[in-house]
């Protein structure tokens, strides 16, 4: 018996290999099917399934193509209704793998759908559950994803998550190790531990949504609360992984393809493509093609891209690290953006060569930026980072504006004032001062390295606020304020 996790952090996500006696099932995987493939050839393994957890709303998985390229058959469990052909798993199923078996449990709360595959080894002995988005490490999946209006909501399926992990997983043996479908920073959950995997024994000592004497009201009021508006593309996502999709192949080979400077301007002025500028945001800071959005491919990029680009069908073009423009279209095609049209060849350099216009965003340190305030030369303070971060520490001048809902607050911004803008560590205000550039804001200012370099300057200290504990009703309302 093989086991393997597959986990990729800019999702947070954990994708499954199993393999027994020469066959193979992979949980959950990506969009891309060379990895897969690749693994698959170098064992001398048969992929004879591929088991979904559920509708999944923060990537498009690589069910069909990973299917139409092995024979595999599709399983989901009970009520997913797809316009493509699987296998619709009944609740209590065993489906055999070589000397395995995996049993169906039907565990609905994060989705109506969602799914659990039970693993018994070689003996029949519970071995490990691959819980989807239905139980963390640390915490559980959040309930209002698949809410339908009118007939469905929050606290319903939160309840049904109550029934779900009381009757179907919790009676399990301690020693059952848990594996979910994500870690920190997925944003299918509040509060999920670094840890991506765990037993169970230990969960139902530390996860709070598992204690013993926790009733269904209190569980359900628990899972409820503080839950930050889901991103623009989670329902997007879904959709596409119950009604299809195209080949990666065809995505990777259309937007991995080199474009000189003026085949490039061509995109943008005739196909409307928006310039995605993936380096470094030092680098970028300091020239970049004007109207251009900066997105780092080394942060949390596909995430950002989907709270921010709110049509999955916009053509972009991009400004990439050489070497690495095959790595971003694929990163992109992971969130449902599949309309990549080509790269800047030569980069930034080839355009100034071609005598193009350059652009540039100010960034000053903290040191700097305290000089500023000594001298009554600062005047707006946004802080993009989310409202728990804020409420948690902030200056006091600072106004909560978080970037995940940039799109919904603009108005509130006015383009003859001058913003300094900061983060955490410097990529999420970067961001921010890129859109705010691209739509004629032209006094921003970057606080470079954020709120780290804020507290560790040895520059006189502005004022912060540092609550000990955030009441409720204080996040609420900062919870509504920005949805």
């Amino acid at each position: 018996m093989k086991v393997e996790q597959i986990y990729t952090g800019c999702l947070a996500e954990a994708a499954y290999y199993i393999e027994s006696d020469g066959e193979a099932v992979i949980i959950d995987p990506l969009r891309e099917t060379k990895p897969y493939l690749d693994k698959l050839k170098r064992e001398g393994a048969r992929l004879k399934y591929i088991f979904e957890t559920h509708f999944h709303a923060d990537f498009v998985s690589g069910h069909l193509d990973l299917a139409k390229k092995t024979g595999a058959t599709i399983v989901y469990g009970p009520t997913a209704a797809t316009e493509f052909n699987k296998h619709e798993a009944k609740d209590g199923e065993e489906i055999k793998l070589g000397k395995l078996t995996f049993k169906v449990l039907h565990t609905p709360g994060h989705t109506p759908e969602s799914t659990t595959y039970l693993l018994q080894d070689e003996e029949g002995k519970d071995y490990a559950i691959f819980t989807g988005d239905t139980l963390f490490i640390g915490d559980v999946g959040r309930p209002d994803l698949a809410q339908k209006s009118g007939s469905l909501t929050k606290e319903d399926l939160a309840g049904w998550l109550f029934d779900s992990l009381r009757n179907k997983i919790m009676p399990l043996d301690d020693e059952v190790i848990v594996y979910p479908a994500h870690g920190a920073g997925s944003a299918c959950g509040k509060n999920m531990s670094s840890e991506t995997w765990s037993t169970l024994g230990h969960q139902k000592k530390t996860n709070y949504a598992l204690r013993a004497d926790m009733t269904r009201e209190e569980f359900i009021k628990e899972v409820t609360e503080g839950l930050m508006p889901p991103p623009q593309y989670f329902a997007k996502n879904a959709k596409l992984n119950k009604t299809g999709y195209g080949s990666i192949d065809d995505v990777l080979e259309r937007g991995a393809v080199a474009l000189d400077p003026y085949q490039f301007e061509q995109m943008v002025e005739n196909e409307g493509a928006l310039v995605l500028d993936t380096r470094n945001e030092q680098v970028f800071k300091d020239a970049f093609i004007p109207g251009s959005i900066f997105i780092g491919i080394d942060g949390s990029f596909a995430p950002w891209v989907g709270a921010l680009i709110t049509d999955l069908k916009q053509a972009i073009v991009l400004v990439v690290d050489e070497g690495r423009e095959e790595e971003v279209v694929t990163r992109l095609a992971r969130v449902g953006y599949d309309n990549t049209l080509g790269y800047l060849k030569g980069g930034i350099q080839a355009w100034k060569k071609a005598g193009k216009e350059l652009d540039a965003i100010e960034s000053i340190s903290a040191e700097e930026f305290a000089i500023r305030q000594a001298s009554n030369r600062v005047s707006n303070v946004i802080d993009v980072r989310k409202p728990t971060e804020f409420l948690s520490h902030h200056l006091k001048e600072a106004a909560n504006f978080p970037l995940d809902y940039v799109n919904n607050n603009m108005h509130k911004l006015d383009r003859n004032q001058t913003y300094h803008i900061h983060c955490l560590g410097g990529y999420r205000s970067m961001i921010m001062a890129s859109i705010l550039k691209s739509r004629g804001f032209e006094n921003v200012v970057d606080i470079a390295k954020g709120w780290r370099a804020l507290e560790e300057s040895s520059a006189p200290k502005t004022e912060y606020v540092c609550p000990t504990t955030i009441p409720q009703e204080e996040l609420d309302a900062a919870l509504e304020a920005v949805a």
